[in-house]
């Protein structure tokens, strides 16, 4: 049993270690170097690590995507929620509202980026019309402002994967007996005490696999903005990945940006324990 448990697992096992264990750790090893495809990597230690901690550009990255993944991550996830408890209810033309809202994230995020990139641009963009009517914008656009471009690109990020969020949590509500709402129901429970009481703690499980995914792709984020602002203006939407990108691919310090990388993984990794634990000690509360 245990030997053929492991033949089903060793071709996912092959494919994991070559394209996940075997990179990390290869960029592990090139954090320790000075690696830019022209000389052969020289060992330096730590010396990588504590330049980038010293790193005005380092703290700037880690500033816009600490911002990114808190106002992306709740609002995501909240509003996935609402639209899952919403499109549960029956009514004409509920499929089609389904199938638009998910639709997002089934296409490319490049694709999608370009798209808005061209409706939020100030000359022929008519998302900038309208707020240009209502005076929202100014002349230069809301992608070339410095106060208004994250929160642009953040816009992006939500609109892109809410959809798929929403799928999770309609799967979760529609496996919720119907006997526990007729209960709580005829105990005189309005709509916000049952949704409170008894959908919300039934909901714990998906609400911690989405909060936990959601968290991630936040602090991950790259296409959109390398597509819309390239980071910019001024550095305000470069994250820690767009970083990487630049140190690596453009600057060619591959030690430098692995460095970086490692540092993003194990906060990712951190917040990701964390995120496991405070569901947990809810799950054992309710």
């Amino acid at each position: 049993m245990t030997r053929t448990a492991w033949l089903f697992l060793t071709p996912s096992l092959v494919v994991l270690i070559a394209f996940t264990v075997y990179p990390m750790i290869q960029a592990g090893y090139l954090s320790l170097t000075n690696y830019n495809l022209i000389r052969a990597a020289q060992w330096v230690g730590f010396a990588n690590y504590r330049q980038l901690f010293a790193d005005p550009a380092f703290w700037n990255a880690f500033e816009n995507t600490v911002i990114y993944a808190v106002g992306v991550t709740p609002v995501t996830v909240v509003l996935a929620l609402l639209l899952a408890i919403f499109l549960n209810r029956q009514f004409v033309g509920r499929g089609f509202v389904r199938t638009a809202i998910f639709l997002p994230f089934i296409v490319s995020l490049g694709i999608i980026a370009i798209a808005w990139s061209f409706l939020l641009d100030p000359n022929i963009g008519l998302v900038s019309y309208w707020l240009g009517k209502v005076g929202l914008v100014s002349k230069q656009g809301l992608l070339s402002d410095p106060h208004w471009a994250l929160p642009a690109v953040m816009f992006v990020g939500v609109w892109k994967n809410v959809g798929f969020y929403m799928v999770m949590y309609l799967a979760g509500l529609q496996s919720i007996p119907g006997d526990l709402q007729e209960a709580a129901r005829l105990d005189g429970a309005n709509a916000w005490q049952r949704f409170r009481s008894v959908t919300l703690p039934l909901l714990s499980n998906q609400t911690m696999l989405v909060s936990v995914m959601a968290l991630i792709a936040s602090l991950q984020a790259f296409d959109q903005i390398y597509v819309m602002t390239h980071g910019g203006p001024f550095f305000r939407t470069e994250t820690l990945v767009m970083l990487i990108y630049r140190e690596g691919f453009q600057n060619l310090q591959f030690g430098y940006a692995s460095a970086i990388s490692w540092v993003l993984l194990i906060f990712v990794f951190l917040l990701s324990i964390l995120q496991f634990g405070y569901f947990q000690r809810r799950q054992v509360r309710y």
